[in-house]
């Protein structure tokens, strides 16, 4: 984790403008990484804001051309030079101690932030929503982006990957709005003081750096404690860790609603959690879409209704998703309540989630070649593989065919944490080829005994066969699919890469025999 001045930027002082906003014309920014999808939705915050805004990155792109086009000042590759005297420096986690800027910035003794501090200082002014979880952030953060610009809100963004309809992750909006993914894997989500926050789950992950579940649980409580003042926390009750962070909040005056499959009957004692509660029910499933009715009960519904025995008088929402799984659906129920607390009103904010198309990396269909559909999803978590099979079950079934996957753990740390877990999720898959883990910020010397034979080994039933070298493991699982088949690539590392050599392979079979191994290595 990059170390940051001891200073919360989220709270420093701006000046306020005539609408409420506020100005930053008298600060300098120097952004390390300014390309990325994250970064560039600061900058052009930090830039509305009357800052002063430079920054550098290693490989430019659209998003980086962009803010050369604003009048932001854009350098190509980083060198010392570059970081202007007397400006603050802003980096995420992936910008190492040794880079040129950084190690200048240090040198000089200036101020270095966190990208999610220099968020929540442009931020201020802004109705700003957090969405944050184990997992489900990125597709409900995306959703309620969606679904907020298509009811005319324009709202800012900053998400982890590409809302498909909207063809990016960020954007600099005219709304009062601002929806952001708040990460917990750094505690970066801290940072924030946000008007909403969408709490999908509080599942235990990142072990590596909280320690124990009790800490990363912990972390979620004070991430609630972050909320402004008459602010909305929306969580989900059908996760446990996430009904304990509702009680606790409403426990100390905290106004909560909470949302999942049930009705209020269903949570603890059949008595509301803070002041409303969402209930989702699943109407109808197909192989492309999710139909559901949304019901808001609030507890002046339950007074005027005779008591908690008594069904709620508010009237049911038709929701029509244009995507699959019921996962999705819970996180569309998350994303109407913030919407609803935002002031779109009920009935157009479920019309407006049901343009919703799917973010980058989240079931996304990748093609279809000799018969097989290949889909690829970036679930690194059990219960998040284990959500994205049972859809994949359904659509399949539609199809006539089976279930294949080519996972690739993500992290040794998780891998160790999870095998029997990862096992279990994968058994719901008809056969498994599973890679060697993708490290990321780890090293195998210090993991020496993790493989990806350490998941294949706790898949019952023998469907599970280890290939560490990630190209031979496309191959092996492509061999594996015939026509109907429903083949998905999984995980968070650079697996996504191999839905192009699956579909290859496939194609070169289509209305003949399987490729050769001399023409498979050919294509790789």
């Amino acid at each position: 984790m990059i170390a940051t001045t001891p200073q919360d930027s989220s709270h420093t002082a701006c000046q306020p403008t005539g609408d409420g906003h506020c100005t930053l014309a008298d600060r300098g920014f120097h952004l390390i990484g300014i390309g990325g999808a994250g970064m560039s939705v600061v900058a052009q915050l930090l830039a509305a804001r009357g800052a002063r805004v430079s920054g550098s990155d290693a490989h430019g792109g659209p998003a980086f051309d962009h803010l050369s086009d604003l009048g932001i000042t854009t350098h190509l590759g980083h060198d010392a030079a570059h970081v202007p005297e007397r400006s603050t420096v802003v980096v995420s986690t992936a910008i190492k101690e040794t880079n040129p800027e950084l190690a200048e910035a240090r040198r000089r003794g200036q101020e270095v932030i966190h990208r999610s501090q220099a968020l929540a200082l442009a931020a201020q002014g802004l109705d700003f929503v957090a969405v944050a979880g184990a997992h489900g952030k990125t597709t409900t953060s995306g959703m309620l982006a969606e679904a907020l610009t298509d009811a005319g809100a324009d709202p800012s963004f900053a998400i982890g990957g590409v809302v498909r309809a909207l063809g990016t992750g960020a954007h600099l909006g005219s709304g009062s709005a601002l929806v952001a993914e708040a990460d917990e894997s750094d505690r970066s989500f801290l940072n924030y003081s946000p008007r909403v926050e969408i709490v999908t789950n509080v599942e235990p992950d990142h072990l590596d750096s909280y320690g124990t579940a009790e800490a990363f649980e912990a972390a979620f409580v004070d991430f609630a404690h972050r909320l402004v003042p008459g602010g909305l926390l929306v969580a989900c009750a059908a996760d446990a860790g996430a009904l304990r962070l509702a009680q606790s909040a409403a426990a100390e005056g905290l106004r909560v609603v909470t949302y999942s499959f049930g009705g209020p009957d269903t949570l603890p004692g059949g008595v509301l959690v803070g002041e409303g509660h969402v209930h989702l029910d699943i109407q109808d499933r197909g192989a492309s879409s999710t139909q559901a009715l949304l019901t808001l009960t609030t507890a002046t519904d339950r007074e005027s209704a005779g008591g908690t025995g008594e069904e709620p008088s508010r009237s049911p929402v038709e929701l029509v998703l244009a995507v699959p799984g019921d996962h999705v659906a819970l996180d569309a129920a998350g994303a109407w309540a913030a919407g609803i607390e935002l002031g779109v009103e009920p009935a157009r904010m479920a019309r407006a989630l049901g343009v919703f198309g799917g973010t980058g990396r989240r079931f996304e269909d990748r093609g279809e070649a000799d018969g097989v559909r290949v889909i690829d999803d970036y679930a690194h978590h059990p219960t998040e593989i284990e959500a994205l099979l049972r859809t994949a079950r359904g659509v399949a079934q539609e199809r006539g065919g089976r279930v294949l996957v080519l996972f690739q753990p993500h992290l040794f740390s998780r891998t160790r944490a999870f095998a029997d877990r990862f096992g279990q999720a994968l058994a719901l898959a008809d056969a498994v080829v599973i890679a060697d883990v993708y490290p990321a910020r780890e090293t195998q010397a210090d993991f020496p005994d993790i493989t990806g034979d350490t998941v294949a080994q706790r898949v019952p039933g023998g469907t599970a066969r280890f290939v560490a070298e990630r190209l031979e493991a496309a191959h092996a699982v492509a061999d594996l699919a015939r026509p109907g088949d429903l083949l998905l690539t999984v995980g968070a590392g650079d697996v996504t890469e191999l839905a192009g050599t699956v579909l290859a392979d496939l194609a070169a079979r289509e209305g003949g025999a399987a490729p050769s191994p001399a023409d498979r290595d050919e294509r790789a």
